[in-house]
């Protein structure tokens, strides 16, 4: 996978995280420890993000 297709996987990645995290919070019997992990995941990816695109613009 290049780093351009490998960037835009996280960044949809991303973004279902996202998904996730909201459609856990709406529930009245929200998981807080489930959303803990959803958070820490896309903080992960997120991390991974940027650094993938600080190494493509030097």
């Amino acid at each position: 996978m290049t780093t351009e297709g490998h960037i835009a996987a996280l960044e949809r990645r991303h973004m279902e995280l996202d998904r996730q995290i909201q459609a856990e919070t709406q529930n009245r019997l929200a998981d807080d420890l489930m959303v803990s992990a959803l958070k820490r995941r896309k903080l992960e990816v997120k991390d991974e993000l940027y650094k993938l695109q600080s190494e493509t613009r030097q």
